[in-house]
């Protein structure tokens, strides 16, 4: 019996390790030139917390964060394209799969490696 209890929570921690670190198919890894020469044209979203946002923040950005996605998602276009940041990647993940369940969004891109990694333009509150 404990071999089994066991079983099932190094099956159920393999699973959700996965899914928090595979990228989903529908979401697109862009590397930082990539990200900028599509940015402007699309609806750029950090999906970061408010204080992280006023931190720092690529130039033109929205501040929607992961946790107020839910309620805030009709102020997301599901025609036009979603680039979307966070610090490091895992909550663009997150944010792309509701985007695209229950907004319906399908040009879904993500700065590979996140904020963290960006050295381009930064406004700061």
């Amino acid at each position: 019996m404990d071999i089994i209890l066991w079983v099932i929570i190094a099956a159920f921690l393999g699973y959700w390790i996965t899914k928090r670190l595979i990228t989903p198919k529908y979401l697109t890894p862009l590397t930082q030139d990539d990200f900028i020469k599509g940015y402007r044209k699309a609806q750029l979203i950090d999906v970061r917390e408010q204080r992280e946002f006023e931190g720092g923040h690529i130039l033109g950005a929205r501040n929607i964060p992961l946790t107020q996605l839910k309620q805030r998602m009709n102020e997301i276009r599901p025609d036009q394209p979603v680039y979307l940041y966070c610090q490091s990647g895992a909550r663009c993940k997150q944010a792309a799969t509701v985007l695209k369940k229950k907004r319906g969004v399908e040009d879904l891109y993500h700065l590979k490696g996140g904020f963290r990694k960006w050295t381009g333009k930064v406004k700061k509150k």
